[in-house]
């Protein structure tokens, strides 16, 4: 159990930064868009596993050549119209529009971002099969902590965006940029 936990964290940090991330640029987030993108980051990660383990591990080497890839590039999308957004933001729009981007109340954004940091659990997901451990009680374990890890990182994530608001945007655009450049770079070496 204590083993589940542990990788229930480190797959849900990912998440956090995004929703650390999404807090910091979003102005005006409501608690209510906050549960529902952790609802979406914590279901992701409670279904990857369940598909890595019923895929199996034939279909996994078929996606883990690129997965580290397909999250770099859609990351770095995300991140880089973030950014570009909030430096154009500095020229001609209000500070206060620093909700555009990768905006987490778009169900198309949540949808990629979602998927975007949960890939590694589907390799997580065939492992257990190796493993032979339980999966859905895993699963479920793994969804909860990164739906719980969420809801803090977006809250956190809000009161920094208070205090640094002229570069949220920018900063949210960096941080999505750098998970997707560390993905690719813990598959790469």
């Amino acid at each position: 159990m204590f083993s589940i936990v542990l990788i229930g964290l480190s797959l849900s940090m990912d998440a956090f930064a995004v929703s650390v991330s999404s807090g910091v640029s979003i102005k005006g987030l409501r608690f209510s868009q906050a549960l529902r993108a952790s609802f979406f980051f914590g279901f992701l990660q409670f279904i990857m596993p369940l598909a890595g383990r019923y895929i199996g591990a034939a279909f996994i080497t078929y996606i883990e050549a690129y997965d580290h890839w397909l999250a770099f590039v859609l990351l770095a999308l995300i991140g880089g119209k973030m950014i570009w957004e909030g430096l154009k933001g500095k020229d001609g729009q209000k500070s206060g529009d620093r909700d555009k981007g990768a905006d987490i109340r778009r169900l198309g954004s949540l949808l990629v971002l979602s998927l975007a940091t949960s890939i590694d659990a589907l390799a997580v997901g065939v492992s257990f099969s190796i493993l032979k451990w339980e999966i859905w009680e895993s699963a479920g374990i793994i969804g909860g902590i990164t739906f719980l890890v969420c809801l803090a990182g977006f809250e956190f994530g809000k009161r920094i965006g208070m205090l640094f608001e002229r570069g949220a945007q920018i900063a949210g655009g960096l941080i999505l940029a750098g998970i997707g450049l560390k993905i690719l770079i813990e598959h790469l070496f």
